[in-house]
């Protein structure tokens, strides 16, 4: 059967774990023969590939975390030679090294057609234009999306970011019926093409799939509002493959459908590693089934979110994600209360007068913590009194406070005083470790 196949997503659960149980038997066996790391941390916890019998025996495998990768760059953690990698990925690594990825032909062909099944399930189809605003190069977005528009037989302009105004000069004239893209850069879109008098209202644009950041509910309000079409939600994370390991179906918007004929989800308590049960919210982990280059064990993505086991008004029977809260490693702790940049930005996005573009700065004075979020107020409200600016830093700072129990001082700033991200947003500053 190919790998490429609609009938995977609404398949029975049980059919559904027979592969999955058959699939990560044999990706278990490939790893522990051909990647070191792998069969090192197997001999460590006592256990082989021929241990798992089912399922829930996964959860006798050892974590693979962020810094093993990095401390097996960049190859080490292939599991076939070097003549078989058509395709090399990295992250950034502005927290350390980069992680590395790579794809042989197979990879790249089970990447597109994933790709495929996102954008279909986002709302695109054989007859759609997709503006592809995500960032090619080495990370993963721009050309993962790329290869699956391609496969689904939609036309790609591959505008990448950057050249904003002229992005806004290809909307109006080629007039393409799908946006993608960071929905921060995508904000950014709106507010360029408000600059040069086009109106979002005015172009061809039905659905937005947006994704390469947390973003919140408040949030796809606004992208809706603004771009007159319906946002939805992918994710991805490269480690693991890139874009197209889950999206929200357009039907519903209420959760991202997991490929679980590909990818196996575990919720865990990020400081125990024990396993929890549908429905409780902790740290998202993921092994791969089916890739060969650079298979994945029990990776610790960091994310934190719950599983939905309820079948979709879609069809598709895979356990949905919710939406990612935030991340233990991008988590504050400020005075001891744990603050993610997703919960204050629900908070922002409650508040009228301001533009959903802000940052966190942390500092640390007197050896006491403290956080700054710097917020954008609307053009309209910027030459106000300055009395009514004062009235609104402590709304804010009181619903912070009063929803997170943590002080936060608020500085309002002027429109577009916040830079501007082509990719990824940098939402906090953290001062602490400077």
């Amino acid at each position: 059967m190919s790998i490429y196949n609609m009938d995977f997503e609404t398949m029975p659960r049980e059919a559904l774990k027979a592969i999955q149980l058959t699939r990560l038997q044999a990706t278990l066996e490939r790893v522990y023969a051909n990647v070191p790391f792998y069969r090192n941390s197997f001999k460590k916890a006592k256990i082989t590939p021929g241990d798992i019998k089912s399922l829930d025996d996964i959860q006798r495998i050892p974590f693979t975390t962020k810094q093993d990768l990095r401390d097996n760059y960049p190859y080490d953690m292939f599991a076939v030679p070097m003549e078989n990698i058509v395709r090399i990925h990295a992250s950034s690594g502005t927290t350390g090294r980069p992680t590395v990825v790579g794809y042989t032909k197979r990879d790249i062909d089970t990447w597109a057609g994933l790709m495929a099944r996102s954008l279909a399930a986002g709302g695109a189809t054989r007859g759609d234009i997709l503006h592809n605003a995500y960032g090619y190069g080495l990370f993963t977005g721009g050309l993962g999306v790329h290869y699956g528009a391609e496969k689904l037989g939609a036309s790609v302009i591959p505008v990448s970011g950057g050249n904003t105004k002229r992005q806004i000069v290809i909307m109006r004239d080629f007039k393409p019926t799908i946006l993608t893209g960071t929905p921060s850069y995508i904000l950014h879109l709106a507010e360029i093409a408000e600059e040069m008098g086009v109106s979002f209202k005015d172009l061809s644009f039905k659905f937005g799939i947006f994704g390469a950041e947390p973003w919140s509910e408040k949030m796809r309000e606004e992208l809706e509002a603004k771009l007159n079409l319906k946002a939805v939600d992918i994710y991805g994370l490269s480690e693991v493959m890139g874009p197209g390991v889950a999206i929200e179906c357009h039907e519903a918007q209420k959760g991202l459908h997991i490929f679980e004929d590909h990818f196996i989800p575990e919720i865990i308590n990020p400081d125990t590693g024990e396993n929890l049960p549908y429905g409780e919210t902790g740290e998202l982990v993921f092994t791969s089934l089916t890739k060969e280059a650079f298979p994945i064990i029990r990776y610790r993505t960091r994310d934190i979110t719950s599983l939905n086991p309820e079948p979709c008004i879609c069809g598709r029977t895979h356990v949905r994600m919710n939406r990612v809260s935030g991340r233990t490693d991008d988590m504050l702790i400020i005075r001891g209360v744990n603050v993610f940049p997703s919960q204050i930005e629900s908070i922002l996005m409650k508040t009228h007068d301001i533009q959903p573009h802000y940052q966190l700065v942390v500092d640390r004075v007197d050896n006491l913590d403290t956080l700054t979020v710097r917020v954008e107020i609307r053009e309209e409200l910027f030459s106000d009194a300055i009395k009514n600016l004062q009235n609104l830093e402590l709304k804010i700072s009181k619903d912070i406070k009063e929803y997170l129990g943590v002080s936060a001082k608020i500085k309002l700033v002027e429109p577009k005083a916040i830079e501007r991200s082509q990719g990824k947003a940098v939402r906090v500053v953290d001062n602490r470790n400077i």
